[in-house]
């Protein structure tokens, strides 16, 4: 098996978790794998000491151009400044990355790193995300690059980007699946007790969170707790006893203030937790049917194919490598 050789290339302000999830994922392929399978390696643009944003500093880094490495199979610019004019030292990695990107087979950025790699004109005329806050200002600032907010991580040839922090650690989850299958992956990701896998193309905010942001105080813990009983029946009095409110008022209350129904807003959180599994799980479709309330098969079938126009067989086909497609019931 081939050591790859990983360059994590930090400036000062780093976010830590840009930089340890990340490595942490790989060091984790190390000890499933039971060998060295990456051979990692801090660089720094400035002193061998990088202070994180938050205080904590990470000692013992090489500095550039750290003639005394092994090349890099594949450089992680971890996090960077969405600023017009970068601090020094990051100017001087973006300067490094034009000389020397050349010969790493990946070229990988955490978050706000995006921004160095497009300093660097290596985001031309690829796809690419960052942090959704900072989607527009990389959208003005590289016009030449494409730049989707629909994903945590995106792959376009030997380029990954990912969006904001955590998403770095599905992304380099992604790297090891590529390098060493999936159930190499997923063994890491039990590892480090991560409560699911994301894709790359699943949305940096989820439906739930999104509901939950957008309910008034009293309904938030509405889908949280759906969740928590989605493989049981939930009737509207389940709710508002839950709530402490009358099934009438509640009834009232979703309809003017989360613009649907209760009975609907359980369909549609059923609906999502079903996609998710369906995108990070190689689960049949009768468990997934079980595990979201759905009922069988044929039900889980009849809400995919109207509310989404696809049936699940059909959506895990194209949006997963789970697995072929199961027969429509």
């Amino acid at each position: 098996m081939a050591c790859r050789d990983v360059w994590f290339l930090a400036c000062p302000g780093v976010e830590l978790l840009d930089l340890t999830g990340p490595w942490e994922v790989l060091a984790h392929a190390n000890d499933v794998l039971g060998q060295p399978a990456y051979r990692l390696h801090l660089v720094s643009a400035a002193t061998r000491t990088v202070a994180s944003r938050h205080g904590l500093t990470v000692s013992g880094a090489h500095a550039l151009p750290a003639v005394d490495l092994p090349t890099a199979h594949t450089l992680v610019v971890a996090g960077g400044s969405p600023e017009l004019l970068l601090p020094a030292p990051e100017q001087k990695l973006v300067r490094w990355l034009r000389r020397h990107h050349t010969p790493a087979a990946r070229v990988v950025s955490i978050c706000l790193g995006a921004f160095l790699l497009g300093e660097a004109g290596l985001l031309d005329g690829h796809r690419a995300t960052t942090h959704w806050r900072y989607l527009d200002h990389l959208r003005a600032r590289f016009p030449k690059t494409h730049v989707v907010g629909e994903e945590i991580y995106t792959r376009d040839r030997r380029v990954w980007t990912s969006a904001g922090i955590t998403a770095g650690i599905d992304l380099t989850l992604a790297l090891v699946e590529a390098d060493h299958g999936p159930d190499i992956a997923m063994a890491v990701a039990r590892n480090l007790l991560l409560f699911l896998r994301r894709s790359g193309h699943q949305a940096q905010f989820s439906p739930t969170l999104q509901r939950q942001q957008a309910a008034p105080a009293q309904l938030r813990d509405l889908a949280g707790f759906v969740l928590d009983h989605l493989d049981q029946p939930i009737s509207v009095q389940h709710l508002a006893d839950h709530l402490g409110l009358s099934a009438r008022t509640l009834t009232r209350r979703c309809r003017d203030e989360l613009g649907q129904s209760p009975a609907a807003l359980v369909r549609s959180i059923r609906l999502d937790e079903a996609r998710r599994l369906l995108e990070e799980t190689a689960l049949p479709l009768a468990e997934i049917a079980a595990r979201t309330g759905l009922g069988d098969v044929s039900t889980l079938w009849r809400t995919f194919t109207q509310h989404l126009g696809i049936a699940p067989a059909e959506y895990r086909h194209r949006f997963t490598a789970h697995g072929s497609p199961e027969p429509r019931p």
